[in-house]
């Protein structure tokens, strides 16, 4: 069940259908984020099942093994992994809740697209139904092609091609959020 979000982070979703390029925008526009002093951590969304250990590693057979979670570490980076057999899709609450301690200056989620959090749209046209660019919490749309139909006036509009036009957009959005701590 979806409910209100309780995160003392800013919180912007990048909503968008299947193929309309979301994790290709984001790994052209975090470099950006990062050059302007923003720590951005991300949540992304799937839709099936997915390793990041490999078979054959030790973290993946302690996984297999029964390890609930599993925790790996080294002085460059650690991941936590955890199954999750059975459970209805994740709670984005819970999932803030584990980016909390990293005090990021942004997050940005990929995905739940239903979840009351405010959003820039990507819509390029003939991927998906346009009405997703008019949803409440839709703060941006980025639109390669046509627009989606008359936009809220309150939404700003942006060139899904511009990633520097996006990138300047999310380091306004992120300083104007009431979470904003300084960067």
């Amino acid at each position: 069940m979806i409910t209100s979000i309780d995160s003392p982070l800013p919180v912007l979703g990048i909503a968008a259908w299947s193929g309309t390029g979301k994790t290709t925008l984001l790994a052209k526009v975090l470099p950006g984020l990062q050059e302007a002093g923003l720590k951005v951590g991300v949540v992304k969304h799937a839709h099936h099942s997915f390793d990041v250990d490999q078979p054959g590693k030790d973290s993946y057979k302690l996984r297999h093994a029964g390890a609930a979670p599993m925790l790996i570490a080294s002085r460059q980076r650690f991941a936590l992994m955890q199954e999750t057999p059975g459970q209805a899709e994740p709670n984005l609450n819970d999932l803030l809740a584990l980016m909390a301690s990293h005090q990021p200056d942004l997050v940005v989620v990929e995905g739940f697209k239903a979840w009351p959090i405010p959003k820039l749209v990507l819509y390029r046209e003939g991927i998906g139904d346009p009405s997703i660019a008019n949803g409440e919490w839709v703060q941006a749309v980025a639109i390669s092609g046509s627009p989606p139909g008359v936009l809220g006036t309150s939404i700003e509009r942006l060139d899904l091609d511009n990633v520097e036009a996006i990138t300047q957009w999310m380091i306004n959005w992120a300083k104007a959020h009431p979470m904003y701590s300084g960067f």
